[in-house]
């Protein structure tokens, strides 16, 4: 029973160790990206990193059950594009997206445009989806046409 409860003590020290490491390497990944590519973001206390490119206007609060219209386009660190909505306008309900998007997206009013540096643990975390590696970085670029 001892060796049960040390092993298991064992694993979870070495998960928390693992992730703190992946935090680590993807707030590098974000801050080396933003330096090399001159982008002013700022970074949010959860992490996430974003440029508001234009405010937009209004003073919506964003109820639990906000539906958002967008048009937007998210690509990896490398530049590949990995969805764009079909270029068309799209509308979600925000409290059904990845955290990154409900931190960010609060951030603008309607007619607003946002970049979104979002780290794993605020997108898509260790799986993979569909073209999007496990623990990616992602790159998003939104513009706010509605709220309701």
């Amino acid at each position: 029973m001892v060796k049960f409860r040390f092993l298991t003590i064992l694993l979870l020290c070495v998960a928390v160790v693992s992730s703190c490491k992946k935090d680590e390497d993807a707030e590098k990944q974000i801050t080396d990206f933003i330096k090399k590519n001159n982008i002013n973001a700022v970074r949010d206390d959860s992490g996430l990193y974003y440029q508001v490119i234009k405010p937009g206007s209004g003073s919506f609060t964003y109820p639990n059950n906000t539906k958002i219209t967008i048009k937007y386009e998210g690509r990896l660190l490398n530049g590949n594009v990995f969805d764009n909505g079909g270029g068309k306008e799209q509308t979600f309900n925000l409290a059904e997206l990845i955290s990154g998007w409900r931190i960010g997206i609060p951030k603008i009013q309607k007619g607003g445009e946002i970049r979104l540096i979002v780290p794993p643990s605020l997108g898509y975390g260790s799986g993979a989806v569909g073209s999007i590696p496990g623990n990616s970085v992602l790159d998003f670029t939104i513009q706010l046409s509605n709220t309701q």
